[in-house]
């Protein structure tokens, strides 16, 4: 047998004796815990690369007098190093608790991307990369909405499986509850459009337009987009929310065991409600806005209240506010699809419910306004 090579510290302690030719015994002796000093891989992959070559490596652990996960790390870096030699690695002789440790550490692979740092992939693999994440998410939802309209039709049909208790509690929720934070932000939409247009009318003494300004831009757009953004925050979210927490419980599995459509069950009454109670609100953020630029318009302009709503009501007519009350049941619906499919989408943890509630929002907000935008197209084409 060779002679023992000693790596003497405070703590730990490793011994390395060759008792054959191809074979190395590590002792390993001291106190092996996070808070000690450790001998690190480096010493022993100095005897194991040294001649003779090495075929087996085995331990002896008597003269342990304590150890935690400080010394299963270093036996896995042990391990690791074994593997790359192809020299083989005898466990018996350590204490059970660490071989069990040390299988289920293997048992658990290593993410790939733990180690990889600051690496980035190339260009052209993250394009890729996003260009499948947003090919089956498009999937995703052009499914959602195809389960949503079916769930529709069974309704058509007096078919669908929910309780219209549900759906007056929704409609209670979407609607009445909404009210004071529409009334609050229409009305001040209303009197900063006023404000903001008094200021340029006021040049030209034509500050009675105001009226103007501040009926057509909340029929036709700034009271149906306000409401909307309102109950994506408010509303959307708290769908998305209600459903994740629900995949989470796996009440929506329960549902499905039990022969029950989560779309029809869950998803279609929370559709109705917010179309339903989406223009109806709009309809009140309009008078709320024109209210407050009557505020501003009597106060700050010295124009006479019946004055004002003569002007307003010349202004308005019947297609202006079919415009808004049309966008609004579209945003509505957006909203109500965005929070139901980021909440059925949603992973089985408390952060994922988090995100389906974020994500909900964020969508929701992106759908509005790119259905503005083609709604407004539309109308120029078409009125």
């Amino acid at each position: 047998m060779d002679a023992v090579k000693n790596t003497p510290r405070e703590g730990g302690e490793i011994q390395v004796s060759r008792p054959t030719a191809g074979t190395i015994l590590v002792h390993l002796s001291g106190s092996w815990t996070l808070q000690s000093d450790r001998p690190t891989v480096a010493e022993l992959q100095q005897q194991i690369d040294a001649s003779p070559p090495v075929q087996r490596l085995t331990f002896e652990t008597s003269s342990l007098t304590a150890w935690d996960s400080g010394l299963v790390t270093f036996l896995r870096n042990v391990e690791e190093l074994c593997r790359s030699r192809q020299i083989a690695i005898d466990r018996d002789t350590l204490p059970d608790g660490i071989r069990r440790l040390l299988d289920l550490a293997a048992a658990v692979p290593e993410r790939q991307e733990a180690r990889r740092g600051a690496a980035r992939d190339p260009l052209l693999a993250r394009i890729g990369k996003w260009g499948i994440v947003m090919a089956e998410a498009s999937s995703n939802m052009v499914r959602f909405i195809g389960e949503a309209f079916l769930a529709f039709l069974q309704l058509l049909r007096g078919r669908a499986s929910f309780r219209w208790s549900d759906l007056a509690l929704l409609l209670q929720e979407c609607g009445a509850q909404a009210l004071p934070i529409v009334t609050l932000i229409s009305f001040l939409v209303g009197a900063i459009l006023a404000f903001i247009g008094a200021v340029q009318l006021q040049q030209f003494g034509a500050q009675i337009f105001v009226a103007n300004l501040v009926g057509l831009a909340m029929a036709l757009e700034m009271g149906a987009m306000m409401t909307a953004i309102i109950m994506s925050g408010r509303t959307g979210a708290a769908f998305a929310a209600q459903l994740g927490t629900m995949q989470v419980n796996q009440e929506i599995d329960a549902l499905t065991t039990l022969g029950i459509s989560p779309m029809e069950f869950l998803v279609l009454p929370r559709l109705l409600a917010l179309v339903l109670m989406v223009p109806l609100l709009t309809v009140y953020a309009d008078l709320m806005g024109m209210l407050g630029g009557a505020a501003i318009g009597v106060t700050m302009l010295e124009i006479s209240l019946k004055s004002y709503f003569i002007q307003l009501q010349e202004a308005l007519t019947l297609k202006y506010c079919a415009q808004g009350l049309i966008k609004s049941a579209v945003y509505g619906l957006i909203i109500a699809l965005a929070g139901c499919m980021r909440g059925m989408q949603s992973g089985r943890s408390a952060a994922a419910v988090g995100q389906a509630a974020t994500s909900a929002v964020v969508t929701s907000i992106v759908g509005i306004i790119v259905a503005s935008a083609i709604l407004t197209v539309i109308y120029l084409q078409v009125w």
